[in-house]
């Protein structure tokens, strides 16, 4: 006999796999075409703003959490009202090229990576459970270590409880999508500020993120601007290819 569970799990696989895996499809689709294409107009990101917040999310821990992982320090990750933000960290003057150049593309490259995973983890009711309260919980975990903007000391919480609500409490469709969309905004994240991909400046900043890549690995900023919209796309597609075509 199969345990309780067990048929649970298959049985919310196979509503996906059957009735619903067409409509899923589609509407995963054509959120990331519309959350792309707003995020390019004037009131955009307010129009989608907990998904601006989250894409800044996604932006910066990925860029704090590539420099600590490498050997720096992330100290912390402000988020503003407009969806701007930054993340705070330290590296060693010692870092070679390679090392700096991973920094500055893990902000436009970490979140479709992240992305495409949580899709294909969708595959799976436990790993796409897993993946939900994996995703809050670092959520809340950032804001005690790192997050320091008051908006981001309320929004991200916020969010964080939100998605382990579903993690909990939650239909197993209901989790299979939502891990799928959350992916989906992940990947398409990348183009929150598509012109920002294809600047050298990032105003009070300093350099823009492609072109601290063109200082490290002399390629023009633009080149890189294009290889990573290119490359989210991808990752975007393949991880929808292999979710929902590869059964």
């Amino acid at each position: 006999m199969q345990e309780p569970g067990n048929k649970e799990e298959f049985a919310a696989i196979r509503q996906l796999n059957l009735g619903d895996r067409s409509q899923s499809l589609t509407w995963l689709i054509v959120a990331a075409i519309a959350t792309a294409v707003l995020w390019q107009i004037p009131w955009g990101n307010y129009i989608l703003y907990p998904f601006t917040i989250l894409a800044t999310w996604f932006h910066e821990m990925s860029h704090g959490l590539t420099a600590q992982v490498l050997g720096g320090r992330f100290d912390q990750l402000q988020i503003f009202a407009d969806g701007s933000g930054f993340a705070r960290y330290a590296i060693p003057y010692s870092f070679d090229p390679i090392r700096r150049a991973l920094i500055a593309a893990a902000g436009p490259m970490g979140p479709p990576i992240a992305g495409a995973t949580l899709i294909v983890a969708s595959r799976s009711h436990r790993a796409a459970n897993l993946s939900l309260k994996i995703l809050g919980s670092l959520l809340l975990l950032s804001v005690i270590i790192w997050v320091r903007s008051l908006l981001g000391l309320i929004l991200i919480p916020l969010l964080g409880i939100a998605i382990l609500a579903i993690a909990f409490k939650g239909s197993n469709w209901l989790k299979n999508f939502t891990v799928q969309f959350l992916g989906v905004q992940a990947c398409v994240s990348t183009y929150h500020q598509l012109n920002y991909l294809f600047s050298y400046s990032a105003g009070s900043l300093g350099l823009s993120d492609t072109a601290q890549i063109q200082q490290q690995l002399f390629l023009p900023y633009w080149f890189w601007g294009g290889f990573m919209a290119i490359m989210s796309l991808l990752l975007l597609i393949q991880s929808l290819r292999i979710t929902y075509m590869s059964k």
